[in-house]
């Protein structure tokens, strides 16, 4: 399915119409602040194993998700006085923090040291589906088996045609990768610089 969202004031019943296949277990390609992801319920491990095989990708490395705000994500990793802090100054926008997880992320979400990805995107497509359907959304970019980004809808759908469920198409995206900083331990580390500016760290 091909649905055109007004990524500035999406419509509400293809929204409702995206978190309905979500809850079946579908996988999505949406936009974010960053670059178009791929994404499914993250309490859906048969949804999560799928965008697995559609990426090539070992299990070993986690996907990162989508938290709705703050108070989200604490429900998702332990999150202490300075991660809050930090996280508030650079948050909703194109980061990915790296925390200790709770025991509500599925195993195959955390590293081996049970940590994980968490991203809270400045995009009110991404962020509407969340709210909508109550539990995070995995995030990870729609690449090629070279590691290509693909940012196009039109593209993605020629590339992944009917191996996902739903692309929605919001328009363009600035198609780099989000700043990845880890906050374990209070100490912040830079892991990879994206389209956030990570000065002032």
């Amino acid at each position: 399915m091909y649905l055109k969202i007004n990524p500035h004031n999406p419509q509400a019943r293809l929204i409702d119409k995206v978190v309905e296949i979500l809850r079946e277990g579908g996988v999505i390609a949406y936009p974010t602040d960053t670059c178009y992801g791929l994404g499914c319920d993250l309490l859906n491990k048969k949804a999560i194993e799928r965008i697995y095989q559609i990426k090539q990708q070992d299990q070993e490395q986690p996907f990162s998700f989508i938290c709705a705000d703050l108070t989200n994500i604490s429900r998702y990793a332990k999150v202490t006085n300075y991660a809050y802090k930090t996280m508030k100054r650079f948050l909703p926008g194109p980061y990915t923090f790296i925390l200790d997880g709770s025991k509500l992320v599925p195993k195959m979400m955390l590293t081996k040291r049970k940590t994980a990805g968490i991203r809270v995107p400045n995009h009110p497509i991404c962020m509407s589906i969340i709210e909508k359907l109550g539990n995070p959304i995995i995030s990870t970019s729609v690449t090629k088996p070279d590691r290509t980004m693909v940012n196009d809808p039109f593209l993605i759908e020629e590339y992944l045609g009917k191996r996902i469920d739903v692309i929605i198409d919001g328009g363009p995206v600035p198609g780099e990768p989000s700043s990845v900083i880890s906050l374990i331990d209070d100490t912040p580390v830079v892991i990879r610089k994206g389209l956030g500016d990570v000065e002032g760290l």
